[in-house]
Order: structure tokens, then C-alpha cells, then sequence
């Protein structure tokens, strides 16, 4: 060999056959040709030196023997015996350059005929995943030990691929425990970008362990109060990662239907104590401004914790059913599809001579029903019988988002967690906002579809003019009475949707009114845009945030900013955790009911009839002869 040569190390597309006691496994590899080294050739570490030998040889197929190994120097050759490739290189004097001064010879052996390589280390793993675990947080492992094949030709355990994406997520986002330290100085960054904005956290124990975090955005409040219903959606999700705990949400809707985050809180545990903390902390946000807002109307799946909370901070207020949670515990209770068919009509009846109607029916098919209602008082979620004002909006459209968000967070901090939430809601606004620029109509899409659906019924009806405000709306079908001055229809659609209904479309249109101009004004262009019009300001890479901070622990539990929070005592138990699937109904229209062919009972079809068939029956002649069961017998012949 001569030192001044240059060396090129390179190869060709391989492939390599390996046998096992099933099938063979046959691995390709991609032709590498960017591989080289060179005497002289500068690294500037000796971590990065090692690193790249490794890749050349993993990506070459011969296995690597390191001889020396120390700050000034590494000396590494071939392991396998007599092939003279050898590599020595040394720190640069003066700088922290390492170059290569020695290169000996080129591959005499075979190569390495493993499909399990040594110098695929968990760290190895972890670089050669890192852009796609960027990309995609959600990456698994299985999928690694995939392309680490398909990619390099090299099998790797599971637990392998486990800690190189754990190892490669920590690098992209900070680890779990990094994640709680920071957040007393996420909370003072949010405080400083976002004026008026409240994010606090709190600890508990002599341990500073995490247990509370509450953040709302100004613009988020503000957008409430000023262009949002006096609605509100709660709910909450157990998270999965690494340490367990819950995420709960407050969420109210815009004028067009979409849902408007209003406040997020982690906690370690859902409890009774810390919904009521919850509660209360959504009841100072608002603070003043409840006492100028029309009657609050609030909907949940009613937990217990959350009933007593809601009915301390928010005493006022109308606590309903989630109509997503009482179908689905009516319909796993009773099981009967034309039971709960009766059972949809009986919760969009809008008054209670029809609701009893329904329920009368109910009865007859099954006297259990009234024992539930016991449980579950009609006055809570039926349309006849709830005094709040729900406006069309019967169930929580906030729980799809949060496992969403748990799902998309599984894998990341909660810090990143909370940061991948700001940036969703961000993004929602910004579209909206957009969105409502362009719109030239008094009303949102939505409320115009229902005010023109409304106009058009209305030619259909006698309208007679009793006073100046007050109208005989006259059908087929029924006589309505229309109250324009106190937005008041009989059949009670005007006031629980908030949106003039055909009868009093009718009415206004008789009297050359603007039936537009009737709608509530939380379903107007001008309530939409005034929701989103304040901005949530980003916040500052965590690199730039100040790291300690003035201030001790306070009396309510917020920690401030050279306050240590350690994670959660709660950790996630060992094996897969389970996967809850969240059935999505349409809450509009009911069930089509089954009716059997065969037997004509409903809730099955003729294929899942127990009744047997006329074929598997004793079927008599009239002169005495019989075909037997199954009708396989032949009958009984008789000469005349």
C-alpha cells in the first residue's frame, strides 16, 4: 500500500440469502457508492468518527473491531482473521479535529454473512430513524425493524427499535421529566406573549410532584364572552404515555357549529377534587362577565365529581346530558332497536303532550323503562323538558377531539403536548378567521341553510294577524301561535333553536319582515368574527426562556419559575395498554328497524331467525299421505 493513495471504499448491490428453519430470508441492499475514506481525511470528534465507521460498516457488511479507543486516538480493524483492513486515527494538535493517518489495505474476507450486525446499536437505530420519527411521532417500532431491513439489510430486536425511538424522541423533544421541569416557565412565557391569558401549575408533596396545569388563552376568552353561545361542552380523556394522568377540556361552540376550546387542563388523576378545582378555575376566568352573560347552559356525561362541581361554581347554570352518553346506555340497557327508536322520538319532541306520547309506547313494550328514566330524569336531557337553551346542539362534540389529542400526544411530553394543542387551536383560528372575511350574508352558512329551509315551508301556511306582534299561523296539520316581539312560536322550534322556524318565517314574511334579522345574534357573520379576532401570540423556543426564575411556591400550590415540578408518581403499567373505540352516531335520524321475513318480529333479519322454516316442518297431504322432516321422504302412493 502506499500512504499517499487514496483509498475508496465501495460496493456494489448486494444481496444476502439467509436460511432458516421455515423459509429463506432474502435481503437486498441499495448500491452504496458514497462511502470512502481517505488518509488525511478530518472528523470533527471522535464520536463522529466512530459513527460513520460504524455506518460503513454496517452498510458494507464486515463486522468492526475497535483496538483503541481514548480521547487522542481510535484504532479499529476487521474482525475477521487475516484481513489486513485496518484504520488509526488521531486527535489534530491544536484543535479538536481528529484526522485518519493510517489506512491499511482493502477487505480480504467474505464480509459479514449475519443478518445480525454488532455495530447496530440502539444508538445506530436511533440516527438512521430520526427524520421519520420527526415527520411522524406515531412511528412504531414494528415499523422500524421494517425499513432498518429493508433499508440496511440488518434484522434488529423490538426492544432494539423501542429504545432508539425512545432515545430519538427524547433528542427531537425532551424527555418526560424535562417536560414537567419546564412548566412553571412555559406558564410564565404564555403569561408574557399572551397578556391576560391564565396558565398556571401546581404541585403537591414535599416532592414538588405534578398534579394540576390550567391554561386558557386571552383570545380564547375573550372570543367566548363576546361571539360565542352561552354553551359549553366538558369533558375529559385518561392519557396513556409514559405517566398516566387526564386531560380535561372545556369547549364552547361558535355561531356555525364548530367547536371553540375555551380552557385545557391536565391533571394526574380525574377526581372528584380536581373537577372541582377545575370548575373553579373556570369560573374565575370568566369571573364578572357571568353576571352579564344570558343563562349558562353546560353539557357532560354528569359524573359525579362534575355534578357537585358544576353545582357549587356554577349554581346558576343548566347541567345536561350528553345525548351521545344516555343513547348509548339506553340502548346497551335495553337492547330492543324499535324501543329505541320510540326512544329518539321521544328526545327531539319539542313538547310534552308528544314526549308522553312516546313514552306510552315505550311501556307498552317494556315496563323497565320507567324505572330508568329514574336514573336518568328526562328533565336532563329531553328537548320538551330541559330549560337550558341548547340550540340544536345536543351532544359533546369535544370528546372526538380529545382522543385526538391523546392519541396524536401519546408519545410526547407534556410540554410538547401542550404545545402541539396552542398550535391546533392556532391554526382553527386562523382559518376561521379567514374564512368568515369572505362570508357577505347577515347569518353563518349554517343558520342561513335553516332560515332559507324555514322561508321556503312557509308557503305552505294561512298566516291570520290577530295584533301588531302577534300571529295565527294556520296548517293542515295544526295552529300555531308567533310572538315576533318576544321571539315566541307555540311550537317552541323558534325558541330552543334559536332561529326563526317556519311558522314564524311565515309571520314575519307577512308583515315584510327580514326573517334574518330574527335570528339570535350568536348566529350572525359579525358574532363569528368577533370570536376569532383576537390573535394567540406564539411563544419563544424553550432555548431562550429564562431558566430560573424569582419567586418560591405559592399558597395556592402555583409554582413559579425556580420551582423544580418532578413527574407524577402514577407511571403507566408494563404491557399494551388497551384501546378504547368511541362509537360516532348520526344523532339526526334513527335506526332503520329489522324486520324478519320469516317470523315478522323486529330486531333481526330472516338469516338470524330462530323460527324454523316451513321446509324442517311435518307438512300432511289430504289423502292422509305426509312428507317427513326436511322433506326428504318420498309421499305415499295410492292406486285408484
Amino acid at each position: 500500500m502506499e500512504d499517499q493513495s487514496l483509498v475508496a471504499v465501495g460496493a456494489e448491490q448486494q444481496s444476502l440469502h439467509v436460511s432458516n428453519s421455515d423459509s429463506a430470508i432474502v435481503v437486498a441492499n441499495q448500491a452504496i457508492s458514497s462511502y470512502s475514506l481517505a488518509i488525511g481525511q478530518e472528523f470533527p470528534d471522535v464520536e463522529t468518527c466512530r459513527r460513520t465507521l460504524k455506518d460503513i460498516a454496517i452498510a458494507l457488511h464486515f463486522d468492526l473491531r475497535i483496538v483503541k479507543s481514548d480521547r487522542s486516538r481510535f484504532i479499529a480493524k476487521c474482525s475477521k482473521e487475516g484481513c489486513p483492513w485496518r484504520i488509526h486515527v488521531a486527535k489534530c494538535p491544536g484543535v479538536p479535529t481528529f484526522s485518519i493517518r493510517t489506512l491499511q489495505g482493502d477487505h480480504t474476507c467474505e464480509g459479514f454473512h449475519n443478518i445480525h450486525h454488532q455495530q447496530a446499536s440502539v444508538g445506530w437505530v436511533a440516527r438512521s430513524v430520526e427524520a421519520r420519527i420527526r415527520d411522524n411521532p406515531q412511528y412504531k417500532p414494528k415499523e422500524i425493524l421494517q425499513v432498518i431491513q429493508e433499508e440496511h439489510g440488518v434484522v434488529v430486536s423490538y426492544m432494539q427499535a423501542w429504545r432508539g425511538k425512545e432515545r430519538t424522541m427524547a433528542a427531537l423533544h425532551g424527555t418526560f421529566e424535562e417536560g414537567y421541569r419546564l412548566l412553571p416557565a412555559y406558564c410564565d412565557q404564555i403569561r408574557k406573549t399572551n397578556p391576560g391569558s391564565i396558565a398556571s401549575v401546581f404541585a403537591s408533596g414535599q416532592d414538588n410532584c405534578f398534579q394540576r396545569l390550567f391554561i386558557s388563552f386571552r383570545a380564547c376568552i375573550y372570543g367566548f364572552i363576546n361571539g360565542c353561545r352561552p354553551l359549553l361542552e366538558i369533558d375529559r380523556v385518561h392519557l396513556k404515555g409514559k405517566y398516566l394522568g387526564a386531560l380535561l377540556c372545556a369547549a364552547a361552540v361558535d355561531a356555525d357549529d364548530s367547536l371553540f376550546p375555551l380552557a385545557v387542563a391536565v391533571v394526574d388523576m380525574e377526581t372528584d377534587d380536581n373537577w372541582m378545582w377545575f370548575m373553579s378555575e373556570l369560573r374565575k376566568l370568566l369571573g364578572v362577565n357571568t353576571e352579564n352573560m344570558p343563562r349558562l347552559t353546560i353539557l357532560s356525561e354528569r359524573q359525579k365529581g362534575m355534578v357537585e362541581a358544576v353545582e357549587t361554581h356554577f349554581p346558576n347554570a343548566c347541567h345536561g346530558f350528553c345525548l351521545r352518553y344516555i343513547s348509548e346506555n339506553f340502548r346497551d340497557t335495553f337492547k330492543n332497536c324499535k324501543l329505541v327508536n320510540i326512544f329518539w322520538n321521544a328526545v327531539y319532541s319539542l313538547t310534552a303532550v308528544e314526549f308522553e306520547a312516546k313514552i306510552s309506547e315505550m311501556v307498552e313494550i317494556s315496563q323497565d323503562v320507567m324505572q330508568w328514566f329514574q336514573h336518568f330524569p328526562p328533565q336532563l336531557w329531553a328537548v320538551a323538558y330541559f330549560e337550558g337553551v341548547r340550540y340544536g346542539h345536543f351532544n359533546i362534540g369535544i370528546t372526538e377531539i380529545l382522543y385526538q389529542w391523546a392519541l396524536d400526544c401519546h408519545e410526547l411530553p407534556i410540554l410538547q403536548m401542550m404545545e402541539h394543542i396552542r398550535d391546533q387551536i392556532t391554526s382553527w383560528s386562523h382559518q376561521r378567521r379567514e374564512m368568515a372575511m369572505r362570508w357577505t350574508n347577515i347569518l353563518v352558512p349554517s343558520a342561513e341553510k335553516r332560515i332559507l329551509e324555514a322561508i321556503s315551508d312557509a308557503r305552505c301556511y294561512q298566516v291570520l294577524r290577530a295584533n301588531e306582534v302577534e300571529f295565527e299561523i294556520v296548517s293542515t296539520e295544526r295552529t300555531n301561535i308567533v310572538d315576533i316581539r318576544n321571539r315566541i312560536c307555540s311550537c317552541r322550534r323558534w325558541q330552543l333553536y334559536g332561529v326563526p322556524c317556519a311558522h314564524a318565517a311565515a309571520a314575519l314574511i307577512s308583515c315584510s319582515h327580514n326573517a334574518h334579522l330574527f335570528a339570535e345574534v350568536c348566529f350572525t357573520v359579525a358574532s363569528y368574527r368577533e370570536a376569532y379576532s383576537q390573535l394567540i401570540n406564539p411563544i419563544p423556543d424553550k432555548g431562550l426562556w429564562m431558566e430560573s426564575g424569582e419567586g418560591t411556591l405559592t399558597d395556592g400550590g402555583g409554582a413559579k419559575a425556580d420551582i423544580t415540578i418532578h413527574p407524577p408518581k402514577i407511571r403507566r403499567p408494563p404491557g399494551r395498554p388497551k384501546r378504547k373505540s368511541l362509537r360516532v352516531e348520526n344523532f339526526k335520524r334513527p335506526k332503520r328497524v329489522v324486520q324478519c321475513g320469516r317470523c315478522h318480529l323486529l330486531g333481526h333479519s330472516q338469516k338470524k331467525c330462530t323460527m324454523p322454516s316451513l321446509q324442517n316442518k311435518w307438512l300432511f297431504s289430504v289423502d292422509g299421505m305426509h312428507i317427513e322432516e326436511g322433506g326428504s321422504s318420498h309421499p305415499i302412493w295410492t292406486e285408484f
